[in-house]
């Protein structure tokens, strides 16, 4: 990954603004360099972060709310306070059961979402 940009040492939340990425789904990216990234993704009730795969290692943290994880076909609900783990190249997606709000950390940064 070439020319990627860094984020300021200090991020404040409020001064981010959400970027909506589907139906009932939006993010703001946080902190990053080329080797890691923080991304907050809020999802209402319904919300769908359909099946997909990349080459990024993935830890999810679930700050609020209730999910549906799908992980290598495997599904399990997760609720508020639970983290889950993504391999590079897993088959993962999540349906939110309860609105909520996912923390990611991806590395290396996940260059397509500054495009």
């Amino acid at each position: 990954m070439q020319n990627i940009k860094t984020s300021k040492e200090f991020i404040k939340g409020e001064e981010i603004e959400w970027e909506v990425v589907g139906e009932g789904i939006k993010r703001k990216i946080l902190a990053f360099d080329d080797k890691v990234m923080l991304v907050n993704v809020h999802f209402k009730t319904g919300g769908i972060g359909v099946l997909h795969e990349h080459y990024h290692s993935q830890v999810t943290y679930i700050a609020s709310g209730k999910f549906d994880v799908t992980i290598s076909g495997v599904t399990q609900t997760l609720k508020e306070g639970d983290s889950f783990y993504i391999p590079p190249h897993a088959i993962h997606g999540v349906v939110c059961l309860e609105s909520g709000m996912l923390t990611d950390v991806f590395s290396p940064a996940r260059e397509d979402f500054l495009k």
